[in-house]
């Protein structure tokens, strides 16, 4: 029997419609797809894997997003003579069955395969989202490949911080695959044999310095290439000290900055700083975000209100001190919306 496929390319987690159904996110997916696209025609990939996490909002899709999403998938099908697609968690109406995904409409698609089911084709499995008792058919398994969307124990969620174990699904179960490859959590990272291939390109500052993200090339029997998208936007975390020290090493373009300001300076020399850099260096957007207090009076800092959504609502959520709500499940799922 033929191998499914040759050498084929795998991305995962794009989610188009993050941040408010942003345009700005969605032109960022679609030019990913061009990029991801070009790299499998590169290497003479005969097949390319979604692993899962299409889109953002499980219970609708803004219409302009529709049309990105829609454009996407249309350029993935007249580009690769097989396209295997698995709806993630965000694309299921219900989280816990799936009778109901958001990418329905691509199986006009002659060449997208949506795997919201099981698939298996000779020495490779394509795992759905696992509900209910999926988990229970892993370890009867054998193939050398699969590809999947799973929610695994020690590994670090998009909070980074490990997924606790709920006595489900486990590393062992997948003692018959011997590779495999998911979805799900944001953040490269391989334990065992199964490795997460991270996310199409950084998100929110969760993925603050590690640029690691992109897609994967698989060659049939070798190990895989990862290949980071050389457009991405990314996210860093300084000092204004640092900055002001090696400005030219530490800001890039489409670069989204979070700076904590730890040198006196006043509310008009920040918002020169602000501007300057942003223009100056083609950056997405800069934060100016005061020093905590450490005991001393912060001296002029008060008056600035430059810190972000994000770091506002992460630190409303860490302040909460109540053994009703865990503080790292709730970090999740905002940061996941």
């Amino acid at each position: 029997m033929a191998n499914l496929f040759k050498r084929a390319i795998a991305f995962t987690d794009i989610h188009y419609g993050l941040k408010s159904n942003s345009v700005v996110h969605n032109e960022d997916c679609w030019q990913f797809v061009q990029w991801a696209t070009e790299l499998g025609r590169k290497y003479d990939c005969d097949a390319c894997f979604f692993l899962g996490d299409w889109h953002n909002n499980r219970s609708t899709v803004n219409i302009l997003t529709l049309n990105y999403s829609l454009r996407s998938l249309e350029h993935l099908n007249a580009n690769f003579q097989r396209v295997f697609f698995i709806p993630g968690n965000h694309d299921l109406y219900y989280r816990d069955k799936r009778d109901i995904q958001s990418v329905e409409w691509a199986r006009h698609l002659r060449n997208v395969q949506l795997c919201n089911d099981w698939f298996v084709d000779g020495d490779v499995v394509v795992a759905p989202w696992l509900v209910g008792d999926d988990h229970r058919r892993i370890p009867k398994l054998s193939a050398k490949y699969m590809f999947g969307h799973f929610e695994l124990p020690k590994f670090l969620m998009n909070a980074r911080v490990e997924m606790p174990d709920h006595g489900e699904i486990k590393h062992e179960h997948f003692q018959g695959i011997e590779r495999v490859f998911t979805g799900h959590f944001h953040m490269r990272q391989t334990r065992h044999n199964i490795t997460y291939i991270g996310n199409c390109f950084p998100h929110n500052y969760s993925d603050a310095g590690d640029d690691r993200r992109g897609a994967m090339i698989l060659e049939w029997g070798e190990e895989p290439e990862f290949y980071a998208w050389p457009g991405q936007p990314t996210y860093r975390t300084y000092t204004l000290s640092e900055v002001l020290t090696d400005t030219d090493n530490l800001l890039k373009s489409n670069m989204h900055a979070r700076i904590t300001i730890d040198v006196d300076i006043s509310y008009e020399e920040a918002a020169y700083v602000k501007e300057t850099l942003v223009t100056q260096y083609g950056m997405r957007d800069l934060s100016l975000v005061p020093k905590k207090d450490t005991g001393e009076e912060a001296q002029g800092l008060a008056d600035l209100s430059f810190q972000s959504v994000d770091q506002i609502v992460s630190d409303q959520i860490n302040s909460i001190d109540s053994v009703n709500y865990d503080k790292k499940l709730l970090l999740e799922i905002y940061q996941n919306l």
